[in-house]
């Protein structure tokens, strides 16, 4: 190994060096301060859990996705956060186990065993709200409306769509076909991918009813404006009239948010299995222009707090605070700075405290010379200590 290599990061682990740094923590505390006036309250999970509680019944996504280590002290194995949600599920159902409503939210780092896109990092800061108790559509507009709220206050300078899916859809119609579970592995994968082709061949195969075949390969093109939910309307009302409740679900949810925010665009997708096997219900995204991947995102996933002894309804959404901060307008040039004498002087320090106190940054000199970000210099007059420029 050479000595470059030695510095060399895992790919998709990055580094968040002064600039980035600082734009970051700006965008956490603004955010944060968000939540709270939301009424949402912050809690800090830890970075590592066993993994009986961090992964369990929360599907096998999330298990690729997690480092797991031995715990020295008790030989049980843990892993490291793949994922916030899960945590704070426990705390809403074990450690806090409130009655009624509580709304929660958390800003973290997460680490993941391999990236969850062609782009995306390994390390992502995950930033996320999460309200427990309410099972109604109001509720998932609420936490909808908050993650357009998250954006919004991340100044971002593009367009915001919305899209909207709900995981109901594709349960209604797999439970009409009526297929095996090996075949709805199958199915399920090309529904992902859109295939219609893979998914036209895997259907023929296992010989199912063309009626069930038309219907599950209709789910592909069940995408774009308001138009699908018509189209799904038609196409379900027969074979797969279950679905139905859950189209007019986003229907309601759509009207919802288009009357607070009618600069939206909202994108429908009914084979939207983006989280499937840990969602319940509504599944949403946000998405902007020259960003490949979901921004923002996030859904419904009642009852996963059942493995804590509380099943609750939860909806919640997640999002990086590195993408935000790779979207987000440059910033301003960065403050200057006051130097100071290396000087015990009670005078110098009295100032020196009173204009760190006023949110100045004022650096002492180490060796006779001024840090670079020094514009300002602290100079001892008849009259005290004077800031001038330097």
């Amino acid at each position: 190994m050479t000595s470059v290599d030695r510095w060399q990061l895992p790919d998709g682990i990055e580094e968040v060096l002064p600039a980035q740094a600082a734009t970051v923590e700006r965008l956490r505390r603004r955010l944060l301060d968000l939540f709270r006036a939301w009424g949402y309250e912050l809690v800090i999970p830890p970075l590592v859990e066993f993994t009986d509680s961090l992964l369990i019944g929360l599907g096998q996504d999330l298990d690729l996705l997690t480092f797991k280590l031995t715990d020295q002290l008790s030989g049980r194995t843990m892993g490291v956060r793949a994922d916030i949600t899960p945590q704070v599920a426990r705390i809403d159902a074990h450690s806090l186990a409130p009655e009624g409503v509580s709304r929660l939210c958390y800003a973290g780092s997460t680490l993941h065993t391999r990236p969850k896109s062609l782009m995306a990092s390994r390390s992502p800061i995950q930033l996320g709200a999460e309200l427990y108790g309410d099972d109604s559509l109001a509720a998932d507009v609420e936490v909808i409306r908050l993650m357009l709220a998250t954006l919004d206050a991340a100044q971002l300078e593009n367009t915001i769509t919305l899209d909207l899916g709900h995981v109901g859809i594709y349960e209604a119609v797999l439970a009409s076909a009526g297929l095996d579970a090996e075949l709805e592995a199958t199915i399920f994968d090309c529904l992902q991918r859109k295939s219609v082709p893979d998914l036209t061949e895997a259907l023929a195969k296992a010989d199912i009813p063309e009626a069930t075949a038309e219907l599950i390969v209709g789910l592909v093109d069940l995408h774009g404006d308001d138009s699908v939910l018509a189209d799904a309307r038609e196409l379900f009302a027969e074979h797969a009239p279950e679905a139905l409740a859950a189209v007019e679900a986003l229907a309601d949810v759509a009207t919802d948010i288009r009357r607070q925010r009618p600069d939206i665009n909202i994108y429908f997708d009914l084979a939207e299995l983006r989280g499937y096997h840990y969602h319940t219900g509504i599944v949403f995204a946000a998405y902007v222009p020259g960003h490949g991947q979901a921004l923002a995102n996030g859904g419904r996933y009642n009852d996963v707090g059942e493995v804590f002894g509380r099943a609750r309804p939860a909806t919640g959404f997640a999002t990086d605070l590195k993408a935000l901060m790779a979207l987000a307008p440059v910033a301003k040039a960065a403050q200057g700075a006051i130097s100071m004498p290396d000087s015990d002087d009670p005078e110098l320090l009295a100032k020196v405290e009173a204009l760190r106190a006023d949110g100045e940054i004022v650096i002492n000199t180490l060796g006779g010379a001024s840090d670079a970000r020094c514009d300002r210099e602290l100079v001892g007059s008849d009259e005290g200590w004077m800031v001038q420029n330097l």
